[in-house]
């Protein structure tokens, strides 16, 4: 992969008042890829993808955008941009609305192929306005691609979505990348990370606390899950040295471990009658709980 950046952050920082919202970031997107930014809220991914799109300014540090100030128009049109809000006009028609955004661009995708990439076919005559808020949506996902953008932000782009058009969503992200677009995704739905990014990066109070693929990531996670049918107790179980969470769900032992080989013999020992285990290890969902988590609370847990 070609490690030219086509987006970067470089040591930035970002204040508001006496809150630091970013301090000291370094993020540099790549071209083709399809890069995750995750965090929990008040993170800094807002202010991140801010700073990148040139809608504030860092306080020190610097943000570029393919090699020039995110708010030179000449970078802005080789971007797209979805972010979580957006005021459209509501009584334009949706062919109206993509026929204007595309005109503001020197080469852009042709409307057949945006309407069918974006999955909006069947709302271009109807008013912005009386679309439902998962159509709105996909409106929004056309505008931000009918440019033929180079790089493309997605804010949170399939809340609202049912899981039909959520899923016609992601395929047409991965076109794009496909295609050679870049994509930065924010997304609350962790699931969605996994489907899609080659890289993830994970904020937390400002500062990047992981960078890598999902797989990397996972390997930092050294909890393993367990399920199983059986009659054992699940908190006599959690009580188990070996064990770090041990709880009952739809009749079957959930149990999280960093060492399932020594659980599981010891599950077999205690109950012979044990069925259906299954073994699985952490998720991006338990990497994003583990290297997200205040040291300062587990700490006073502790």
């Amino acid at each position: 992969m070609n490690d030219t950046a086509v987006a970067r952050l470089v040591a930035a920082v970002k204040r508001y008042g006496s809150l630091t919202a970013l301090d000291a970031v370094d993020l540099a997107v790549r071209p083709g890829e399809l890069l995750a930014v995750l965090g929990p809220n008040g993170a800094g991914k807002s202010s991140s993808i801010g700073l990148l799109l040139g809608l504030i300014r860092p306080d020190a540090g610097r943000a570029e955008l393919f090699g020039l100030d995110p708010q030179r128009i000449e970078a802005r049109r080789r971007i797209g941009v979805m972010l979580q809000s957006a005021n459209l006009p509501a009584t334009l028609r949706v062919g109206e609305l993509l026929r204007l955004t595309m005109s503001y661009y020197p080469n852009p995708r042709g409307f057949d192929e945006t309407t069918a990439l974006a999955g909006v076919a069947d709302l271009l005559l109807r008013p912005y306005g009386k679309l439902s808020g998962g159509q709105q949506r996909r409106v929004q996902f056309a505008l931000a691609l009918c440019g033929r953008p180079e790089l493309l932000f997605l804010d949170e782009p399939t809340v609202g979505m049912d899981i039909d058009a959520r899923q016609k969503l992601w395929a047409a992200m991965r076109r794009l990348v496909d295609e050679g677009c870049a994509v930065v995704l924010t997304t609350h739905y962790l699931e969605e990370a996994e489907a899609l990014a080659q890289r993830v990066v994970v904020l937390g109070q400002g500062r990047v606390l992981s960078e890598g693929s999902v797989d990397e990531l996972r390997k930092r996670v050294a909890l393993t899950r367990i399920r199983c049918l059986c009659d054992l107790d699940a908190d006599a179980v959690a009580a188990w040295a070996e064990v770090a969470s041990a709880t009952r769900q739809g009749g079957r032992l959930q149990i999280a471990t960093a060492r399932a080989e020594t659980v599981v013999r010891r599950l077999l020992d205690a109950d012979p009658a044990l069925a259906e285990l299954e073994v699985q290890r952490a998720g991006l969902a338990e990497a994003f709980t583990e290297l997200t988590r205040d040291p300062a609370a587990t700490q006073e847990a502790a």
